[in-house]
């Protein structure tokens, strides 16, 4: 009777354990930090046997991970153009579907930004300049475009200091290894970097569109738990969230 008592212990632990329960890896590019981390706590307490760890990089090289093999179920690039490519190239088991429009700000956590313009950064007291590195870096791209069209860039270059994605280039300024940044909007209006100085938001005229997308990866082929956070996205709970961080499609009312 032994051997059959373990073995209906077994069975039943077995039965126990949600058979619901699922996890998925999320890639995410570093601009959506806050904005992610809000959307993915709702999610959870709505679903709380299901797992979600994100991950925050540079939307380039996460490009560059999925074509290798990297164990992605989801990707969120700051560069729709990423996971359009991967799409063609059939590394996607979904449609690509546009999350915002990014914007760029001027950020300083030692100056008042609020007060400063694209040709404040050619003072001499400014000394150093963050933004993301324009060559895997969507952001750091734009603001390469924008010092550009300001007539800036051969000016300012031996300032720029750059960072590996646009969290780590806030963190430059962060941390006084900058003065001032060209960030993310979303990361300017988050609490902790609103509360230690203002940003000035730099027109979108002076750079390409920044618009951005995601797509459920051909590894997620199938996959419920991403389909199923993929939709969230779109819902009204979300899409709060994203506005709030200055995430905004069109005809959507920016939140900041």
């Amino acid at each position: 009777m032994k051997p059959l008592k373990s073995l209906l212990f077994v069975c039943f632990m077995l039965l126990a354990v949600p058979a619901h329960a699922a996890k998925i890896t999320v890639a995410a590019a570093a601009d959506l930090k806050f904005a992610m981390d809000e959307i993915v706590t709702a999610f959870k307490s709505a679903n709380p046997d299901e797992g979600i760890d994100v991950i925050y990089g540079s939307s380039g090289k996460f490009q560059t991970q999925i074509r290798q093999g990297a164990p992605y179920d989801l990707y969120f690039s700051a560069d729709i153009g990423f996971p359009r490519e991967l799409a063609k190239q059939g590394f996607a088991s979904s449609e690509v579907r546009p999350y915002a429009l990014g914007r760029i700000v001027l950020w300083s956590a030692s100056l008042d930004a609020a007060q400063m313009t694209m040709a404040s950064l050619a003072d001499p007291k400014i000394s150093r300049i963050a933004i993301a590195n324009p060559k895997h870096a969507p952001y750091g791209k734009r603001a390469e475009e924008a010092l550009r069209a300001s007539g800036l860039w051969e000016k300012l270059e031996p300032k720029l200091v750059y960072g590996e994605n646009i969290a780590h280039t806030a963190q430059f300024v962060q941390t006084g290894n900058a003065q001032v940044g060209i960030i993310a909007l979303s990361l300017a209006v988050n609490p902790e970097l609103a509360s230690r100085g203002g940003y000035w938001l730099i027109p979108d005229t002076l750079h390409e569109p920044l618009e951005q997308g995601y797509i459920i990866t051909k590894r997620a082929e199938g996959n419920a738990l991403a389909k199923r956070f993929a939709d969230y996205m779109g819902s009204k709970l979300a899409r709060a969230v994203m506005v709030k961080y200055g995430f905004v499609l069109p005809g959507e009312n920016a939140g900041k």
